[in-house]
């Protein structure tokens, strides 16, 4: 009953968002305490586009965008939306740009400042959870 509410998959979206956000920052120290090692490639981690796949696929499919209608249980869906729930942080390594002739890619000032938005990020999704958390203990001692 609880588990299906607006406010618990709030909560599920922020606690993947804040994993996605400490998956980031490994990802980002490790570019930068890499960043004068030859031919060292630099990673990033892609978890918000995929996120926003998931919910724009879910509101197709609740528009029913893509009209479609099977008649037999063998049939092969046309459609099948992504489920937020499935979505992880990925990690691809930038292999096809060079900063330096020694083939390291890492800007160590773009990290620093990804790294800086990640952590206002982090830090937003802190405070909206302990927000949360304040109003589930209201609710739960008024009932």
């Amino acid at each position: 009953m609880f588990a299906s509410t607006h406010f618990m998959k709030t909560q599920d979206l922020l606690e993947r968002g804040l994993n996605a956000a400490m998956t980031k920052r490994k990802v980002l120290s490790d570019n930068i305490s890499n960043a004068d090692v030859p031919h060292f490639k630099r990673s990033e981690v892609v978890f918000e586009s995929m996120l926003k796949r998931a919910f724009e696929s879910e509101k197709i499919e609740k528009e029913k965008a893509v009209p479609t209608k099977i008649t037999n249980d063998k049939h092969i869906d046309f459609f099948k939306p992504l489920d937020y729930r499935d979505v992880r942080p990925k990690t691809n390594i930038d292999y096809l740009t060079t900063m330096r002739p020694d083939g390291n890619n890492v800007d160590v000032e773009k990290e620093v400042v990804e790294a800086n938005q990640n952590l206002m990020t982090y830090n937003l999704m802190i405070e909206r959870l302990n927000q949360n958390n304040r109003l589930l203990n209201i609710v739960m001692r008024t009932t």
